[in-house]
């Protein structure tokens, strides 16, 4: 506060003089502390250090998960787009079963919810193809899983000796979609599938016996054959 003289009395007499009181306030807060009974002062702490505590259990808890964020959700992936194939070679050779191959391939899936992969076909209506020997197979994200694939000649009539760029009919399927998909092969794999072709559908002619053959003696309408 500022000013110039001296503060002039309000009131003044002889008899009695009166003053203002510059800067006169209430009570001060520890005056009314102090004044307080004791059990009310008690009362008053003890309400202060629970709303303390409290506060500070609240500040530790983690966020409500269900409250918004400014987090960016990574959209789910089609199945298609994180499966992979890989041809690995024939599991067993055409010998003892000519019309059927045993094909191994390495299937990934990247990333995403676990796949599941069903086989479904060649491309070739004379061919069936399928998981050996489950139906199914689930691969797990981050994972490579090996399968054998079955593929049986059925009908000979339409299929090619020769199989070009073949390919595999399979369904893909995770929590987002199922999807229908054909995987095509190179290298080995069309010669492998070749040879399961011509195993079946055109077998390499019988070889001539070593043995001596019989002499077959008479008419022509006899049937007797004299044996040498």
């Amino acid at each position: 506060m500022t000013g110039i003289g001296p503060v002039e009395p309000v009131n003044s007499s002889d008899a009695q003089d009166t003053y203002e009181v510059i800067g006169a306030d209430t009570p001060r807060f520890t005056d009314r502390w102090q004044a307080l009974p004791t059990r009310v002062r008690r009362a008053v702490l003890g309400t202060a250090a629970l709303a303390a505590a409290t506060a500070a259990v609240i500040a530790l808890l983690p966020p409500n998960p269900s409250s918004p964020t400014n987090t960016t959700l990574t959209p789910m992936p089609w199945p298609a787009n994180v499966t992979t194939f890989r041809y690995t070679g024939l599991a067993a050779t055409f010998d003892s079963t000519p019309a059927n191959g045993l094909f191994r391939f390495a299937v990934t899936v990247h990333s995403g919810p676990p796949v599941t992969l069903r086989v479904t076909g060649t491309g070739f209506d004379g061919l069936t193809a399928r998981i050996s020997p489950a139906q199914t197979s689930t691969i797990n994200a981050g994972t490579t899983r090996r399968i054998t694939v079955q593929i049986s000649v059925v009908d000979c009539a339409d299929l090619p000796l020769d199989a070009d760029l073949p390919f595999l009919d399979v369904t893909l399927r995770n929590t987002r979609a199922i999807q229908h998909q054909s995987f095509t092969f190179g290298g080995a794999y069309p010669d492998d599938l070749t040879q399961l072709l011509h195993a079946a559908c055109h077998p390499l002619p019988p070889r001539p016996s070593t043995r001596p053959q019989a002499e077959a003696t008479g008419h022509a309408d006899s049937q007797n054959m004299d044996r040498k």
